[in-house]
């Protein structure tokens, strides 16, 4: 009997065991269980050298936002799961759509049963839509991504439509959305420059720079007050570094978006697909450093003034209008696109800009005439280009000229008989 018994309870707290790892194997938690970030100190690799640093990370990127330039890149048009930095997504859509962030949410018993990281809401419960989104970006709540989603959207389904529209009104052409906490669905992914255009775009909205770069903060649910700490392990540690968002599931790995701001310089850089944490923050420091120590913003504007006036002066009387009431061709340059553009430091001595220009025209020649480009180049690749326009018309000789030319040398022909 003890031995019928025995094989009774281990079989018991086998069943038992299994249970209780069930949430975990199905839903990854990006918070390991933790909130101790002191393995940050050994992660901390300095990286200076202007070679690019080896990563562990499968894909990553790291873009310059003014200009939207990548600085770096690894895999980053590779379609990868993006685990909780679909939040970034969620925001966005939930503040785009509601306007009072005041309104109470009612919590269903859908959003208070989903698993993974957990803002640890009930059936029934009340709460903002302000300290949802705070729970959403700070620990990262998967019951609060659904009690949005399902107060913005009407229920999942119809909040990734949202989602999906919008990622088709910012060219993401290689994301989609199931759903509005990135748990693993083989039809929800991404890319790592996608990831971070969509954030550079999220960042724009005051609102949700404001929740990301918060380290701390107290919500109240059912009026009961309840302090979130940011899982962002950079944030606050990190030098210029002001948000944006971790993530974590067992298919997409440990993935972290990061903005980062040192001088004049404004980064966002997205590792995916990290084996650890470690290795993430690793991956996300390099990458950093790296460009901050190997880029700088250089003032193209003023550059391609000087480039263009020179030109000007130049060229001035090399135009011919056939048939036209003057050869003097007036012309002006298009808004210059980037002020400032970040270049590695190794190709400044690179750059060249290049004017393509027509200098012959048929009469009438009008005003806002496309006549050549201005381009930037560097290392002989063109990074953009800007249109040469005429500045006023010129208008073609028409017969009462060539009468009024015709009396006035003819009367300058008697003259000098």
């Amino acid at each position: 009997m003890l031995y019928k018994n025995s094989k009774l309870f281990k079989v018991f707290i086998i069943i038992l065991i299994i249970i209780v790892s069930f949430p975990i194997l199905s839903y990854a938690d990006e918070i390991d269980n933790s909130e101790d970030f002191d393995y940050l100190e050994s992660s901390y690799v300095s990286t200076s050298a202007s070679s690019e640093p080896d990563i562990n990370s499968r894909a990553a990127v790291v873009i310059e936002r003014s200009t939207g330039s990548i600085l770096y890149g690894k895999n980053q048009d590779e379609q990868r799961k993006m685990a909780s930095t679909t939040k970034i997504m969620t925001a966005t859509i939930v503040l785009e759509n509601v306007t009072n962030l005041s309104e109470i949410v009612t919590v269903s018993q859908k959003a208070a049963s989903i698993g993974g990281s957990r803002l640890g809401l009930s059936t029934n419960c009340k709460i903002t839509v302000k300290d949802l989104l705070y729970g959403l970006m700070l620990c990262s709540g998967n019951d609060a991504a659904v009690a949005l989603a399902e107060f913005v959207g009407g229920s999942v389904a119809g909040f990734a439509d949202l989602m999906n529209q919008k990622a088709l009104d910012l060219g993401l052409q290689n994301t989609h959305f199931v759903t509005p906490h990135g748990l693993d669905n083989d039809n929800h992914y991404t890319t790592a420059y996608e990831l971070a255009i969509l954030t550079n775009y999220a960042l724009e909205n005051e609102n949700f720079a404001k929740i990301v770069k918060t380290k701390n903060y107290t919500i109240s649910i059912n009026n009961s007050p309840k302090s979130i700490s940011n899982t962002n392990e950079l944030l606050g540690y990190l030098d210029g570094v002001y948000g944006v968002k971790t993530g974590f599931t067992n298919g997409a790995n440990r993935c972290l978006v990061s903005a980062c701001k040192r001088n004049n310089m404004d980064i966002i850089c997205i590792v995916l697909g990290a084996d650890t944490k470690k290795f993430r923050t690793q991956d996300s420091i390099k990458l950093i450093d790296y460009v901050f120590s190997n880029f700088e913003m250089i003032d193209i504007g003023s550059m391609i003034d000087t480039y263009f006036s020179d030109w000007q002066l130049q060229n001035s009387s090399n135009f011919l209008v056939d048939k036209g009431y003057t050869n003097n061709v007036s012309t002006y340059l298009e808004d210059i696109v980037y002020k400032l553009y970040p270049v590695n430091k190794n190709k400044i001595k690179d750059i060249d800009f290049y004017c393509s220009c027509n200098y012959y025209f048929d009469a009438p020649l009008f005003e806002n005439t496309k006549i050549g480009t201005l381009s930037f180049l560097i290392d002989e690749h063109i990074i953009y280009e800007l249109n040469i326009y005429c500045s006023s018309t010129i208008l073609k000789k028409d017969s009462f000229f060539y009468f009024k030319d015709f009396i006035k040398n003819y009367f300058y022909y008697l003259g000098n008989i």
